[in-house]
């Protein structure tokens, strides 16, 4: 009889290795509830988790359960939970009022308006491989249509 093995967890402070193909990847960090912080970190070879940490973060996204836990996104390294970023507000605009906004803040909702939402990112949950799309198209300098699709609208 085969045993089964536990699919890995979602641990905050886990650092995870994202396939970009070509022997290409990128580095993110688990972050409270379903957000992730993506360092600029398109590499070739494994780096210790001290240089990963060290670089610029690109963006903050929350992202499906399924990255982790089906390994698509493997777990390298973990940094202490004393050292632990805050993903920033993010933005959620009515589908049925397109003058309607909130800001989703630290696991909050509050009422807002467009000029506050206009320089932020939207409240939704990304599929890896959308984030994979995102990451292969800021390194190769093209715009990104998930990233374009969430955008305030009129």
């Amino acid at each position: 009889m085969a045993t089964r093995t536990k699919a890995p967890k979602r641990v905050v402070g886990d650092i995870v290795k994202i396939p970009l193909g070509d022997g290409w990847h990128s580095y993110a960090r688990v972050l409270p509830e379903a957000s992730y912080a993506f360092y600029d970190s398109r590499v070739n070879g494994d780096d210790p988790v001290e240089e990963i940490i060290a670089r610029p973060i690109l963006f903050f996204a929350a992202v499906m359960g399924y990255a982790i836990k089906k390994s698509r996104w493997p777990i390298v390294g973990h940094v202490p939970s004393e050292d632990q970023l805050k993903a920033p507000p993010r933005f959620i605009q009515d589908a049925l009022n397109k003058d309607r906004f909130e800001v989703y803040e630290d696991g909050k909702i509050r009422p807002s308006t467009r000029a506050e939402c206009a320089g932020l990112e939207c409240a939704a949950v990304w599929d890896p491989e959308h984030v994979e799309d995102r990451l292969r198209d800021h390194y190769a300098g093209r715009k990104n249509k998930w990233v374009e699709s969430l955008k305030v609208t009129d």
